[in-house]
């Protein structure tokens, strides 16, 4: 599933098509607490088999999106950044676990593949996982997260999906920590299983 960001779209919960798939979503999100209320959104959408693959530069809110998912589908545990297991599998209330990836680290597909992770089985959410992915699933959501940067808070294109470097240091507590300034969210939808479905306005 090759990684393609999206034109713009309209406001929540109105979807558009594009060349690059039915976009759900795109706008701001202005800090972690309406970071967290986009993913309990996302996870009243989701279902066993449902793949997303989060994209956006260190500290862009990936994990805290992903917390909001997990506290929709009611996991236990707590869901942080799975940097050093790679992957945190989280029991749910509803008997369908959320299987959460950090593809950092990888040097690549076969590396993900080795996870043995279950797609069919399982909400799997994977950050940084762009361009890991490639047949992976007929369907998934691609969510970009762009991540303000200077005093003018532009967003330059080149930084979201870049690849992490040895100056990156996501080791040094949770990168999203503090989302202080807001991010621009668009969730691009793939494939059949999204046909006609639409994200909850709230």
């Amino acid at each position: 599933m090759p990684h393609r960001r999206p034109g713009r779209a309209g406001v929540h919960g109105r979807s558009r098509v594009t060349d690059a798939g039915v976009v759900l979503s795109d706008g701001a999100v202005a800090d972690a607490e309406a970071m967290e209320a986009l993913g309990r959104r996302l996870a009243r959408l989701l279902r066993a088999g449902d793949l997303l693959v989060l994209t956006g530069p260190l500290g862009a809110g990936k994990t805290t999106l992903t917390r909001g998912i997990g506290e929709g589908l009611q996991v236990r545990g707590q869901v942080a950044s799975p940097t050093f297991v790679l992957a945190r599998t989280h029991p749910s209330a509803s008997g369908v676990p959320l299987v959460h990836v950090d593809a950092y680290r990888l040097g690549g597909a076969a590396e993900l593949d080795d996870l043995d992770l279950d797609f069919d089985g399982s909400v799997v959410v994977v950050e940084w996982g762009a361009g890991l992915l490639d047949g992976v699933a007929a369907s998934w959501l691609d969510v970009v997260i762009e991540r303000p940067t200077g005093a003018g808070g532009a967003v330059p294109g080149a930084d979201v999906g870049r690849a992490p470097d040895a100056s990156d240091d996501p080791d040094a507590g949770d990168p999203d920590a503090s989302l202080d300034e807001p991010r621009r969210v668009t969730i691009t939808a793939h494939g059949p299983r999204w046909a006609g479905v639409t994200l909850p306005s709230s």
